[in-house]
């Protein structure tokens, strides 16, 4: 065989494998992906609503949101109810996961083979995921983030939350909820650079069946960190009711 046609040949085993590579799934040590790093994701101040916008800077994200919310008579009538209803971040108390993830703020995921950590920007709050196969506590006293466990289905990142207070919202828009509360998320990879974000939300007591949504998340510019977030500086709320 020639010498050019051996240079051919090479080309085309070599080319589709670097092709490949270019945007390939970063992964662990453990084969799995690595979903570590800093992220924009959708602002869903309200989960109906579609969006192809980004909290922060970044272009691509995109929030598919669930159909219509059938609320049983009790959800919609704390829905209804806006006189009853209390900001708690105006008092510089937690957002509460999924509202968390629809705010404006970016997000970093630090990822090992035993553990997943998410730290949010909005008031520098983290939550560290078990992924090392630990059950979800029987008894769980109910708290503003809820309690995780993570596991693998495939290449996908499963994460299981329960054991949440009523004190926060699913979103901005105040949709509400109990502590029966139940959210199912679904991480998955497009590439080194976008990841889907599948969230199913079960809550018997305020909402008649299980809804889906979907948020295309964007890695952020390499060089980027979380800036800090102090609520109590310049709290207007906090000035006016504790003033000394």
């Amino acid at each position: 065989m020639s010498k050019l046609c051996l240079l051919a040949l090479a080309a085309l085993i070599r080319f589709p494998a670097l092709a490949q590579s270019v945007d390939a799934v970063p992964r662990l040590a453990n084969g799995k992906p690595d979903m570590s790093g800093v992220w924009d994701h959708p602002r869903t101040a309200d989960i109906q609503r579609a969006t192809n916008e980004c909290g922060s800077i970044s272009k691509g994200c995109k929030h598919e949101p669930p159909g219509p919310l059938s609320m049983t008579p009790v959800g919609l009538a704390k829905f209804n109810d806006k006189a009853s209803h209390v900001d708690w971040t105006a008092k510089c108390l937690p957002w509460g996961y999924t509202r968390a993830w629809g705010t404006e703020y970016p997000v970093e995921i630090v990822q090992t083979p035993l553990r997943l950590a998410v730290m949010f920007e909005s008031n520098n709050t983290y939550k560290i995921i078990p992924t090392d196969g630990s059950p979800m506590p029987k008894s769980m006293e109910p708290s503003w983030w809820g309690v995780s466990r993570g596991r693998w289905e495939g290449d996908t990142m499963v994460i299981e939350t329960k054991g949440f207070n009523a004190m926060t919202y699913i979103d901005t828009a105040e949709h509400p909820h109990g502590e029966k509360l139940e959210v199912l998320e679904r991480f998955r990879m497009i590439d080194k650079d976008h990841m889907t974000r599948e969230v199913t939300v079960t809550d018997p007591e305020y909402y008649q069946k299980p809804f889906t949504y979907t948020g295309t998340l964007v890695r952020m510019r390499p060089g980027t960190e979380l800036m800090e977030y102090v609520c109590m500086e310049n709290n207007k709320w906090l000035e006016k009711n504790y003033a000394k």
